[in-house]
């Protein structure tokens, strides 16, 4: 879709200096620019603390990071040099000086009061700016006004609950998108397509015929320039309450009653609420030690930039669900995201059971592996069906090969998430985004884990985790 004249407006982003906005949105933002899907006097006004830059001197960094994203010189000039603005804010009264800014610009522009606040900042941050946009009434605007939070949603539940309470003192949750950049990627919207738009995989989608699911979310860096954060956070607060935590919900939720953002919602939450409370027997934590990736050997987590030499934070963490409903019950969940793996890959896996009767075993041969459906979210996004075929010659010898699908052979390349889910902040969809039932019911699950000092196991960098991850799922 693009967005139509009558929703072009203005997106203001705070933290507009940060490394998020100059990789993520503003490469986004002019993307949808140059393809058209945004309408030609759409504003981004850039708001940061620096009093000495200037609607010049950042749209010089808006440029650069267009041309990082592909764009052609010239018209990553055009596009900072007609479309990009700079504000700096300092103080709660600062605050009436851009309101003032934005009036001008609506009026310059023709615009019809249409106004994204686009928080891409630290969570320390982002409750003051809240408070300070609600006080300075930018919470209400001649036309409609959109508020983006990027994660994380608090840090366990009760202050989730306490930033929910915030938001809703100045907006309303229909002003709200929480953002979950993994609710973006094409492929995660394909795995609502991929079970209700295909009537032969929703029949098998249930514990007559599904042996387990397992969840991973693999990343082969280490925490980067991340450490400060990720010390206070860790691998279930950064991956597992969030992303792997949508994804779950999506596989396991029930078919809704509509393809719109409340139907969807309330299936995911239902699915959330029936998973059983979770016990320390089911969890793995662990830390990395050092290793090798591609070639290169990589210090253990303890020896990165900044990090504590005496730090329990786990950047891995594998666990095992179980769903207290008619379609799941009995069906194990494997959920698991590690740093310093193997290698990246997010994918979903689902095991099916095995034939009721070995009957090709009887034919001197081994069987075949049970079939296995693999929905490949990132890299080399698509999936494949492993299923058993019998291998040429007069042996009767059956062996596992895959049916695949690729995206990117069958369409291109894939938009950015943020491309998709900036479009859909602008066009007023909340499908794609989190909502704060969501958000509460998701740190309850975890609730009992965060309060616990958890038993710390090691693994080698490079490898795929701890050897106890294994042991979860049969």
């Amino acid at each position: 879709m693009t967005v139509t004249e009558k929703d072009a407006g203005i997106i203001v982003i705070f933290g507009a200096t940060g490394d998020l906005a100059q990789r993520k949105i503003l490469p986004a933002l002019w993307k949808l620019w140059a393809d058209g899907d945004l309408p030609a006097n759409t504003a981004v006004v850039a708001v940061g603390r620096d009093t000495a830059l200037s609607d010049d001197s950042f749209r010089k960094q808006a440029r650069d990071s267009a041309q990082k994203a592909g764009a052609p010189a010239g018209v990553a000039s055009h596009w900072a040099k007609s479309c990009v603005f700079y504000q700096a804010v300092t103080a709660d009264g600062d605050y009436a000086a851009l309101g003032e800014r934005l009036t001008k610009l609506e009026s310059e522009r023709a615009l019809p009061g249409n106004r994204v606040f686009y928080l891409s900042l630290p969570p320390t941050v982002s409750p003051k700016v809240v408070e300070a946009l609600g006080t300075a009434g930018l919470s209400k605007s001649p036309g409609w006004t959109r508020l983006v939070c990027e994660k994380p949603f608090g840090r366990d539940l009760a202050s989730a609950r306490a930033l929910n309470a915030l938001l809703h003192r100045y907006f309303g949750e229909e002003q709200i998108y929480r953002i979950d950049h993994y609710l973006g990627k094409e492929t995660v919207q394909n795995l609502l397509v991929f079970r209700f738009a295909n009537s032969i995989f929703e029949p098998l989608w249930n514990r007559q015929q599904v042996e387990c699911i397992k969840i991973m979310v693999a990343e082969d860096i280490g925490v980067g320039s991340r450490a400060g954060y990720y010390e206070q956070a860790g691998a279930l607060r950064d991956m597992i309450q969030n992303h792997v935590t949508q994804l779950f919900a999506l596989t396991a939720m029930e078919v809704p009653v509509d393809f719109d953002a409340t139907a969807i919602r309330a299936e995911k939450i239902k699915a959330l609420k029936s998973t059983r409370p979770i016990t320390a027997e089911q969890v793995v934590f662990a830390q990395y030690e050092a290793g090798e990736i591609g070639g290169k050997a990589v210090p253990a987590y303890r020896d990165e930039p900044d990090v504590s030499d005496h730090s329990h934070t786990e950047t891995f963490v594998a666990m095992r669900l179980e769903v207290d409903n008619w379609r799941w019950q009995g069906v194990p969940f494997l959920l698991s995201t590690g740093k310093r793996l193997a290698q990246r890959q997010t994918e979903i896996a689902i095991r099916f059971h095995r034939p009721p009767v070995a009957l090709f075993s009887k034919l001197g041969t081994q069987g075949f592996e049970s079939n296995l459906l693999r929905l490949r979210l990132q890299p080399n996004e698509g999936f494949g069906l492993q299923i058993g075929v019998k291998a040429p010659g007069d042996d009767f010898a059956v062996v596992t090969r895959a049916l695949h699908f690729e995206y990117e052979e069958a369409f291109g390349a894939l938009p950015e998430a943020y491309e998709t889910l900036i479009e859909n902040i602008f066009e007023g969809d909340q499908t794609l985004f989190v909502h704060a039932d969501e958000t509460e019911t998701a740190w309850a699950m975890y609730e009992s884990l965060l309060q616990a000092a958890p038993t710390l196991q090691s693994y080698k960098a490079g490898s795929w985790g701890p050897e106890a991850a294994e042991c979860l799922v049969p």
